[in-house]
Protein backbone atom coordinates (compact mmCIF):
# COMPACT_ATOMS: atom_id res chain seq x y z
CA UNK A 1 0.00 0.00 0.00
CA UNK A 2 1.36 3.35 -0.82
CA UNK A 3 2.59 5.46 1.87
CA UNK A 4 0.53 9.19 2.34
CA UNK A 5 3.07 11.62 4.13
CA UNK A 6 1.02 13.46 6.99
CA UNK A 7 3.80 14.77 8.12
CA UNK A 8 6.91 17.16 6.54
CA UNK A 9 9.59 17.83 9.31
CA UNK A 10 12.08 19.71 7.14
CA UNK A 11 15.39 21.15 8.18
CA UNK A 12 16.34 25.10 8.27
CA UNK A 13 19.79 25.65 7.05
CA UNK A 14 20.55 25.23 4.01
CA UNK A 15 17.31 23.51 3.07
CA UNK A 16 14.63 26.51 3.58
CA UNK A 17 17.04 29.50 4.57
CA UNK A 18 20.50 30.43 2.63
CA UNK A 19 22.62 30.71 6.10
CA UNK A 20 25.73 29.73 3.82
CA UNK A 21 26.06 32.57 2.56
CA UNK A 22 26.08 34.47 5.94
CA UNK A 23 28.41 32.19 7.60
CA UNK A 24 30.75 32.33 5.08
CA UNK A 25 31.40 35.77 6.05
CA UNK A 26 31.60 34.83 9.98
CA UNK A 27 33.93 31.72 9.52
CA UNK A 28 36.94 33.63 9.96
CA UNK A 29 35.78 34.62 13.81
CA UNK A 30 34.42 31.44 14.72
CA UNK A 31 37.64 29.88 13.36
CA UNK A 32 40.01 32.78 15.73
CA UNK A 33 37.11 32.63 18.34
CA UNK A 34 37.59 28.67 18.92
CA UNK A 35 41.40 28.21 18.04
CA UNK A 36 40.62 25.89 14.96
CA UNK A 37 42.93 25.72 11.91
CA UNK A 38 42.48 28.45 8.96
CA UNK A 39 40.06 26.90 6.54
CA UNK A 40 40.58 28.87 3.06
CA UNK A 41 37.61 29.10 0.77
CA UNK A 42 38.61 26.18 -1.67
CA UNK A 43 38.89 23.88 1.23
CA UNK A 44 35.69 25.36 2.70
CA UNK A 45 34.12 24.21 -0.87
CA UNK A 46 36.11 21.04 -0.91
CA UNK A 47 34.28 20.32 2.49
CA UNK A 48 30.57 19.78 0.81
CA UNK A 49 32.15 16.87 -1.01
CA UNK A 50 32.59 15.10 1.76
CA UNK A 51 31.33 12.66 3.96
CA UNK A 52 30.48 13.58 8.18
CA UNK A 53 33.43 11.62 9.37
CA UNK A 54 35.57 13.03 6.75
CA UNK A 55 34.75 16.49 6.95
CA UNK A 56 35.53 15.68 11.00
CA UNK A 57 38.77 14.15 10.07
CA UNK A 58 39.46 16.64 7.54
CA UNK A 59 39.16 19.68 9.95
CA UNK A 60 40.19 17.63 13.19
CA UNK A 61 38.18 19.52 15.25
CA UNK A 62 37.81 17.85 19.13
CA UNK A 63 34.52 16.29 19.67
CA UNK A 64 34.17 18.31 22.67
CA UNK A 65 34.52 21.57 21.00
CA UNK A 66 31.42 21.18 18.61
CA UNK A 67 28.33 21.58 21.30
CA UNK A 68 30.19 25.29 22.05
CA UNK A 69 31.01 26.18 18.37
CA UNK A 70 27.57 25.03 17.79
CA UNK A 71 26.00 27.37 20.59
CA UNK A 72 28.46 30.30 19.02
CA UNK A 73 26.72 30.13 15.75
CA UNK A 74 23.53 29.60 16.53
CA UNK A 75 24.08 32.94 19.08
CA UNK A 76 25.42 34.78 15.61
CA UNK A 77 23.03 33.58 13.27
CA UNK A 78 20.25 35.56 15.87
CA UNK A 79 21.76 38.44 15.81
CA UNK A 80 21.93 38.51 11.85
CA UNK A 81 18.71 37.04 10.84
CA UNK A 82 18.55 39.96 8.23
CA UNK A 83 21.32 38.58 6.14
CA UNK A 84 19.55 35.10 6.36
CA UNK A 85 17.42 34.48 3.66
CA UNK A 86 14.45 31.99 2.56
CA UNK A 87 15.87 30.53 -0.68
CA UNK A 88 13.40 31.24 -3.63
CA UNK A 89 10.47 29.09 -4.07
CA UNK A 90 10.01 28.56 -0.48
CA UNK A 91 7.26 30.71 0.37
CA UNK A 92 5.25 29.09 -2.20
CA UNK A 93 6.42 26.06 -1.23
CA UNK A 94 5.47 26.23 2.55
CA UNK A 95 1.82 28.21 1.83
CA UNK A 96 0.82 24.60 -1.02
CA UNK A 97 1.77 22.32 1.62
CA UNK A 98 0.06 23.67 4.51
CA UNK A 99 -2.90 24.10 1.94
CA UNK A 100 -2.62 20.37 1.17
CA UNK A 101 -3.35 19.59 4.81
CA UNK A 102 0.18 18.41 5.63
CA UNK A 103 1.27 19.26 9.07
CA UNK A 104 4.47 20.88 8.83
CA UNK A 105 7.95 20.84 11.57
CA UNK A 106 10.99 22.60 11.83
CA UNK A 107 13.80 20.03 13.05
CA UNK A 108 16.87 22.34 13.27
CA UNK A 109 20.45 22.76 15.21
CA UNK A 110 20.02 26.62 14.68
CA UNK A 111 18.16 28.27 17.31
CA UNK A 112 14.04 28.59 17.38
CA UNK A 113 14.92 32.44 17.76
CA UNK A 114 16.85 32.60 14.33
CA UNK A 115 14.60 29.92 12.94
CA UNK A 116 11.23 31.96 13.23
CA UNK A 117 12.76 35.34 12.42
CA UNK A 118 13.87 34.49 9.19
CA UNK A 119 10.52 32.73 8.63
CA UNK A 120 8.79 35.38 8.95
CA UNK A 121 5.34 35.75 10.81
CA UNK A 122 2.92 34.66 8.36
CA UNK A 123 4.96 31.49 7.46
CA UNK A 124 5.51 30.42 11.11
CA UNK A 125 1.67 30.22 10.98
CA UNK A 126 1.90 26.98 9.20
CA UNK A 127 4.08 24.89 10.80
CA UNK A 128 2.93 23.35 14.01
CA UNK A 129 6.16 22.48 15.72
CA UNK A 130 9.79 23.43 15.99
CA UNK A 131 12.39 21.50 17.44
CA UNK A 132 15.75 23.86 17.43
CA UNK A 133 18.68 23.47 18.88
CA UNK A 134 19.02 19.64 18.00
CA UNK A 135 22.62 18.58 18.46
CA UNK A 136 24.57 17.80 15.25
CA UNK A 137 24.23 14.88 15.54
CA UNK A 138 21.10 14.11 17.23
CA UNK A 139 18.21 14.60 15.04
CA UNK A 140 16.83 11.30 15.32
CA UNK A 141 15.42 11.44 18.54
CA UNK A 142 14.06 14.30 18.15
CA UNK A 143 12.21 12.81 14.99
CA UNK A 144 10.95 10.65 17.22
CA UNK A 145 9.03 12.96 19.33
CA UNK A 146 8.09 15.60 16.73
CA UNK A 147 6.44 12.35 15.03
CA UNK A 148 4.87 10.97 18.04
CA UNK A 149 3.64 14.52 18.80
CA UNK A 150 1.99 15.07 15.28
CA UNK A 151 0.40 11.84 15.85
CA UNK A 152 1.30 9.88 12.76
CA UNK A 153 3.99 7.35 12.05
CA UNK A 154 7.44 7.40 10.62
CA UNK A 155 6.03 5.80 7.32
CA UNK A 156 4.17 8.34 6.87
CA UNK A 157 6.31 11.38 7.50
CA UNK A 158 9.18 12.76 5.19
CA UNK A 159 12.04 14.74 5.82
CA UNK A 160 13.78 16.93 3.69
CA UNK A 161 17.19 17.92 4.46
CA UNK A 162 20.54 19.05 2.42
CA UNK A 163 22.96 16.87 4.32
CA UNK A 164 24.31 13.19 4.79
CA UNK A 165 23.65 13.08 8.56
CA UNK A 166 19.37 14.50 7.80
CA UNK A 167 19.25 11.06 5.29
CA UNK A 168 20.98 9.15 7.97
CA UNK A 169 18.83 10.26 10.56
CA UNK A 170 15.41 9.68 8.71
CA UNK A 171 16.62 6.53 7.89
CA UNK A 172 17.12 5.38 11.01
CA UNK A 173 13.79 6.45 12.44
CA UNK A 174 12.15 4.83 9.26
CA UNK A 175 10.68 7.95 7.51
CA UNK A 176 11.05 8.53 4.19
CA UNK A 177 14.46 10.89 3.01
CA UNK A 178 14.15 13.64 0.99
CA UNK A 179 17.46 15.69 -0.04
CA UNK A 180 17.77 19.07 -1.20
CA UNK A 181 20.62 19.83 -3.74
CA UNK A 182 21.07 23.63 -3.26
CA UNK A 183 22.46 23.57 0.05
CA UNK A 184 25.64 22.23 2.17
CA UNK A 185 26.05 18.73 0.42
CA UNK A 186 26.83 18.55 -3.11
CA UNK A 187 24.04 17.05 -5.50
CA UNK A 188 26.84 13.93 -6.16
CA UNK A 189 27.70 13.09 -2.87
CA UNK A 190 23.50 13.15 -1.76
CA UNK A 191 23.00 10.95 -4.68
CA UNK A 192 25.61 8.67 -3.95
CA UNK A 193 23.66 8.31 0.19
CA UNK A 194 20.31 7.18 -2.12
CA UNK A 195 18.04 9.02 -0.54
CA UNK A 196 14.14 8.55 -1.39
CA UNK A 197 14.00 11.66 -3.26
CA UNK A 198 16.47 14.07 -4.31
CA UNK A 199 15.11 17.39 -5.17
CA UNK A 200 16.46 20.07 -7.22
CA UNK A 201 13.58 22.40 -7.12
CA UNK A 202 11.21 23.18 -3.86
CA UNK A 203 8.14 22.74 -6.24
CA UNK A 204 8.89 18.93 -6.29
CA UNK A 205 8.51 18.47 -2.87
CA UNK A 206 4.96 19.65 -3.24
CA UNK A 207 4.15 17.29 -5.86
CA UNK A 208 6.07 14.87 -3.82
CA UNK A 209 3.33 15.05 -1.25
CA UNK A 210 0.71 15.59 -3.82
CA UNK A 211 1.52 12.30 -5.61
CA UNK A 212 1.71 10.39 -2.29
CA UNK A 213 -1.95 11.67 -1.65
CA UNK A 214 -3.38 10.75 -4.64
CA UNK A 215 -1.50 7.18 -4.98
CA UNK A 216 -2.48 6.23 -1.42
CA UNK A 217 -6.08 7.23 -2.27
CA UNK A 218 -6.31 5.13 -4.61
CA UNK A 219 -4.80 1.52 -2.79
Amino acid sequence: MANRYDLVIFDFDGTLADSLTWFRGALGDVIDKHNLPPICEARAEALRGLTPKQIMDELAIPAWKIPFIASDVRARAAENVDKIHLFDGIRDLIAELAGQGAELAVVSSNGETAVKAVLGEPLVGHFGQFACGAALFGKASVFRKVIKRAGTTPERTLCVGDEIRDIDAAREVGCAAGAVDWGFATPEILSAQTPDYLFSRPSQIAATLEQSQHQASRA
